[in-house]
């Protein structure tokens, strides 16, 4: 039973780590020397028989084989977590650190400015937001959950759609007035409009302009000299009146109930772009994680346009 108990307790120094990104602030959570850290670390290592981390002098990372094994561990320790919390006759379970790794212009525009609805609804549960452009190893890095948008890679992790919102063409009443309103798609190749065009990070060139009616597809490359990576960007140069923009519906709501964009072609907005949540495992998902995938489900739904 001393060697279970020894082994339990290498596991939590060892997520511990993970969660911390360092030896010396995984002690000051748990209350132990960086160096009672390392012999609790180096005794797991000796009854797995595995190496688990890289140690340098700037960074602590997983090693292949820690890494499997830290996915493996991981959802058990959040389901004993949870365990005890129920055990202990509490009615919250949703409690501990929440770690999300998002991209800038969600974390901006949708998950920020309703984070205070979840964290009044859970008191016990804190909450980190890493902001990333790309979302990097979930596991190495201690994430319980991101959240982004596209179409899911390859990989190891489970992911979750929670929407597909429509993206959607809109411009300032100054613009409009200036250069009048498109009544078809193809109009936007015509000269007479500017477009600003959004650069896709996954093959570093604009995302092509695709309306979708029914099942009918126009495809256009609009002229305008502004290329922009960010969607704050993109949002400010159209709010500016420097041409016509395609942003996101979550993202572009606000400022179409206020009048400062209209939405254009209207009857052209059957494009839908997927936001997925991603998890390391389907199984023994926590509480906490739980709780999220819900909220930012609905989250995610109540920042549309009603239509």
């Amino acid at each position: 039973m001393a060697y279970d108990a020894r082994v339990l307790s290498g596991i939590g120094v060892l997520a511990a780590i993970v969660e911390a990104g360092a030896f010396s602030r995984a002690g000051e959570a748990l209350g132990l020397s960086q160096s009672g850290v390392s012999r609790a670390v180096s005794r797991l290592e000796g009854r797995l028989g595995i190496r688990l981390f890289h140690r340098t002098a700037r960074a602590v990372t997983l090693t292949d084989e820690g890494r499997r094994f830290y996915e493996e561990v991981r959802p058990l320790l959040d389901g004993l977590e949870d365990a005890a919390t129920r055990a202990a006759g509490s009615a919250r379970a949703v409690r501990g650190q929440l770690r999300i790794n998002t991209d800038a212009a969600f974390g901006h525009f949708v998950l920020a400015r309703r984070l205070g609805d979840f964290l009044q609804r859970f008191p016990d549960l804190s909450v980190e937001v890493v902001v990333r452009d790309r979302m990097g190893d979930l596991v190495a890095e201690g994430f319980d959950v991101a959240v982004r948008f596209g179409e899911p890679e390859p990989s190891a992790l489970i992911a979750r759609l929670l929407l597909r919102t429509r993206v959607l063409t809109c411009a300032t009443p100054d613009y409009i007035a200036r250069h009048g309103r498109p009544d078809h798609p193809s109009d936007l190749d015509g000269g007479d409009h500017t477009v600003i065009q959004f650069r896709n990070p996954a093959t570093g060139h604009p995302f092509d302009w695709e309306f979708h009616r029914g099942t009918e597809r126009v495809a256009v490359r609009g002229s305008g000299r502004l290329t922009v990576n960010d969607t704050g960007t993109l949002l400010g140069a159209c709010l500016s009146g420097l041409g016509i923009a395609q942003p996101l519906e979550l993202y572009a709501k606000d400022y179409i109930e206020d009048g400062r964009l209209v939405p254009l072609l209207e009857a052209w907005t059957g494009e839908r772009f997927p936001l997925h949540a991603y998890v390391p495992t389907r199984r023994h998902t926590s509480a906490k994680v739980q709780a999220f995938l819900a909220f930012i489900g609905e989250t995610a739904r109540s920042a549309e346009i009603s239509h």
